[in-house]
């Protein structure tokens, strides 16, 4: 736990990408109407949850408007509302809160982090900020024991193919990418793929709760844990 808490102090103080650092503040400056009363968190957003999780749920990157607001990942927005409710519905939450960082939440063997840890501009990190992040990507594993990587969208499926190249569980090409899709990573670990609960995506039914529910169904019997 020590060395977790240490990592995410880590990351925290991370200054390697000044873009974002700069964004990060100045959307905590303007901030949203609904929220001006609001101490916005402005700063890279550190991984949440379990310390041993062996489900490593990976997101894009911090909403402007939610985790740099709240300082907790998928906290404050409609994607932490989907992502919490499915999480306790599954066993992985210890309630469905998702509003502020200090509402009591813990994760039950299973840990969120992020491709991006700060919030980019129109929500679409560079090449070189994703390689950045990387390293902060490599550390969390080095902490968990992952038997599941559960990528939320396109852009997280690739960053944790590129993570199994680096530590050369894998050598292939990029598989393709599709909700529900699971692929072997060798050695008992697993990528797991779902659409991003984004607004986008839940207002147009592309994503489904029960389409939701069923990728932690599937997270469970890959960790060798079938509820039935």
């Amino acid at each position: 736990m020590t060395d977790w808490n240490s990592l995410n102090r880590r990351i925290v103080r991370c200054r390697r990408c000044p873009r974002l650092r700069d964004h990060c503040r100045d959307i905590a400056s303007t901030k949203r109407r609904a929220y001006a009363d609001w101490t916005y968190w402005g700063k890279p957003v550190p991984n949440f949850g379990d310390s041993a999780a062996r489900l490593l749920i990976v997101g894009l990157a911090p909403g402007a408007h939610g985790a740099n607001r709240t300082g907790r990942m998928f906290t404050g927005d409609r994607s932490g509302e989907w992502l919490y409710r499915a999480l306790h519905r599954a066993g992985f939450a210890s309630q469905p809160s998702w509003e502020t960082a200090d509402d009591g939440l813990e994760l039950i063997d299973c840990a969120i982090t992020a491709a991006c840890h700060c919030a980019p501009p129109d929500n679409k990190p560079k090449r070189d900020e994703l390689l950045a992040c990387s390293k902060w990507f490599d550390a969390t594993v080095d902490l968990l024991p992952v038997r599941v990587f559960l990528a939320l969208g396109q852009i997280a499926w690739k960053a944790t193919i590129e993570l199994a190249r680096r530590r050369e569980w894998y050598a292939g090409p990029i598989p393709k990418f599709s909700h529900g899709e699971a692929f072997d990573l060798g050695e008992g670990r697993w990528l797991l793929g779902s659409y991003h609960p984004s607004q986008q995506n839940t207002f147009t039914g592309r994503l489904t709760e029960p389409m939701f529910d069923a990728v932690f169904a599937r997270a469970r019997e890959l960790m060798g844990e079938d509820r039935g």
